[in-house]
């Protein structure tokens, strides 16, 4: 299977760049199992899911991850925080005019911040701060919006590239469950009231979710690891809503892969899992748990693109993408959203 054979051709205003000014007023785009593609507003979810069905949404909360700073010699730099690794550790992308080499020290604010390189861990830097990371993010960091925005983040960003749901101690991510930033408050309510539940489980997304594949053959790319964790509430609440009949409906790519990674680990039966996963999910690969999806529409030759045809087909996704074009849907992480069933033949 080739990386050309998910590409296609997106005119640039397309590409959302900034939210609407309501959550729930996107399109929505429902894939059927059988393919078909049918044109909704996302208000509308609320019609096409069931009475007892279960809805896995991500929990992360997006860090101010991006960092302006600059070398002992006065040289510009930008740090981006990856995963913390402690209070004072992290490992980060450092953007810099030469590489820093191990023992460089970096300066934050009016230099009173010190961040010292330790080493590398493959494409990461190591670094120590001087001071407590979470605490020199609140005060000097931005919101690393995705690279397709082509601006730095504005206020707006500050709520609405984060979920109404984010759970403040899961402050770790460097990028948004995108798929759950169409829920309002007023929307999970009529969907609560429907008696369509809901759980959490957390993977905190990191900068590689935007990187390339590089592979033409894609089994031959590698994944990037992400932190995930799937408790044993949601687990209960999985395997009770699959029991009755009723279906388990994953928000967003990151939720796909925290409980299909949980299933991986525990030999295709799901369980509760904490751990880093590099699942890589592309046509062929037998879902275990999802059996629907609640997506945004994602970049071409992308890895969330092939996880999105997985669940259906590749020919049924690229048709409802060409159809999306065709009907001027927004794109990306501020666009307008797919709902797909898992294909009944593949």
């Amino acid at each position: 299977m080739q990386l050309s054979d998910f590409n296609f051709d997106l005119p640039d205003e397309l590409i959302a760049r900034y939210p609407l000014e309501t959550r729930s007023a996107s399109k929505l785009l429902y894939v059927d199992a059988q393919g078909q593609y049918h044109d909704y507003h996302f208000s509308q979810i609320v019609d096409l899911l069931s009475p007892g069905d279960l809805l896995v949404l991500n929990d992360t909360k997006v860090m101010k991850a991006r960092l302006k700073g600059k070398r002992a010699t006065g040289g510009a730099v930008e740090v981006l925080v990856e995963r913390l690794q402690d209070k004072f550790i992290a490992h980060c992308h450092i953007k810099a005019s030469n590489s820093p080499k191990a023992g460089a020290e970096l300066f934050i604010g009016q230099d009173e911040v010190k961040v010292t390189v330790q080493g590398r861990h493959e494409n990461l830097f190591i670094v120590e701060f001087s001071q407590p990371i979470l605490d020199v993010l609140d005060q000097y960091g931005k919101l690393p919006i995705p690279p397709y925005f082509n601006r730095e983040a504005e206020d707006i960003d500050t709520e609405r590239y984060q979920t109404v749901f984010n759970d403040p101690s899961k402050l770790a991510s460097v990028a948004a469950p995108t798929a759950s930033l169409h829920f309002d408050d007023a929307l999970l309510q009529k969907l609560e009231e429907k008696g369509i539940q809901k759980t959490f489980v957390t993977l905190h997304v990191g900068a590689g979710t935007f990187l390339p594949v590089r592979t033409d053959d894609i089994k031959n790319h590698i994944m990037h690891s992400e932190w995930c964790d799937v408790p044993e509430h949601s687990v209960e609440l999985i395997q009770q809503t699959k029991a009755r009949g009723n279906k388990v409906i994953a928000v967003g790519t990151t939720a796909t892969r925290a409980v299909e990674s949980a299933a991986q680990a525990h030999q295709s039966e799901l369980g509760a899992w904490t751990g880093d996963t590099q699942i890589f999910i592309y046509p062929g690969y037998k879902f275990k748990v999802v059996d629907r999806l609640i997506t945004n529409f994602h970049l071409p030759e992308s890895t969330l693109l092939m996880l999105v045809s997985a669940l259906s087909t590749q020919n049924h996704i690229l048709d409802a993408y060409h159809h999306a074009v065709a009907e001027k849907y927004r794109f990306f992480s501020y666009g307008d959203a797919m709902l797909i069933d898992q294909a009944t033949s593949q």
